[in-house]
């Protein structure tokens, strides 16, 4: 006790805990949502964009506009995931872990193609690091809904 204020017991520690991973999950599922328009992105806009990030002309080609739409689609399709999960942490537990676990995995990987592709440095630090920490909160606020029942 600090201060006359005596510490969270277990159960609201873990009602505390549980509202926060349900907003974080909440807030990077709409975050994520926000990919599903950019799979109808006008190619000139994304050419326009990818030039005005520095990132040179635009390579227009099938593969590269197949790819785009693509992860616009499965970042949006994440996002939907997040939201569903968000409904029950406590009966999605094993999903909320992995999904955790995989973002901080997919954070490092990400960090290292940007790395290896020559992705500017702004890219690179507003891509990777926010999922492993996202991951990582989401681990320790689940754990922490664990050690509380």
């Amino acid at each position: 006790m600090a201060f006359g204020i005596a510490a969270p017991s277990g159960i609201a520690a873990s009602g505390i805990a549980e509202k926060w991973l349900v907003f974080l999950l909440r807030f990077a599922g709409v975050v994520l949502l926000c990919a599903f328009p950019c799979i109808f992105l006008p190619t000139g806009w994304m050419a326009w964009s990818h030039r005005w990030l520095g990132l040179g002309p635009f390579p227009d080609t099938v593969l590269v506009e197949y790819l785009s739409r693509s992860v616009a689609a499965l970042y949006g399709f994440h996002g939907c995931l997040l939201l569903l999960v968000s409904t029950d942490v406590r009966r999605f537990q094993p999903v909320v872990v992995y999904i955790a676990l995989m973002n901080i995995f997919f954070g490092c990987l990400v960090i290292g193609i940007d790395l290896h592709a020559g992705l500017p440095w702004f890219w690179t630090l507003l891509e990777g690091p926010p999922l492993i920490v996202t991951g990582g909160i989401m681990w320790l606020l689940q754990r922490r809904l664990e050690t509380c029942r």
